[in-house]
């Protein structure tokens, strides 16, 4: 899986860069099922946004295309590391439920 990361208002750092794709690169364990016909891209957005009252506000978005189905996670936060960890725990979440319904329908085959 490759991550495509982009980021506006934020510092993208070799070591946040590292940061990313570390936290979401294991969400690759997930699509390996995936990845048979053709190699999967993760699309990684990160803003920061000033116009609040409490300081900056970090907000991140991913989104993977599967065969068959879209995969989006949101997450906000006021820690730019903290907004990749809750966007890396909502992938997981939902890549795991598609690849259950998934094994669901093979089995549902045979």
């Amino acid at each position: 899986m490759k991550i495509d990361i982009s980021c506006s208002n934020v510092d993208l750092t070799p070591a946040f860069a590292e940061y990313i794709e570390e936290k979401i690169g294991s969400c690759g364990d997930v699509v390996k099922r995936f990845e048979k016909s053709r190699d999967l891209i993760l699309f990684f957005k990160m803003v920061r946004t000033t116009k609040h009252q409490h300081g900056d506000v970090f907000v991140a978005e991913a989104m993977i295309q599967l065969p068959g189905k879209t995969i989006h996670a949101k997450a906000t936060g006021s820690d730019a590391r903290a907004v990749v960890d809750d966007i890396k725990d909502e992938l997981k979440i939902e890549l795991r439920k598609q690849k259950e319904r998934a094994v669901s329908r093979e089995r549902n085959k045979k």
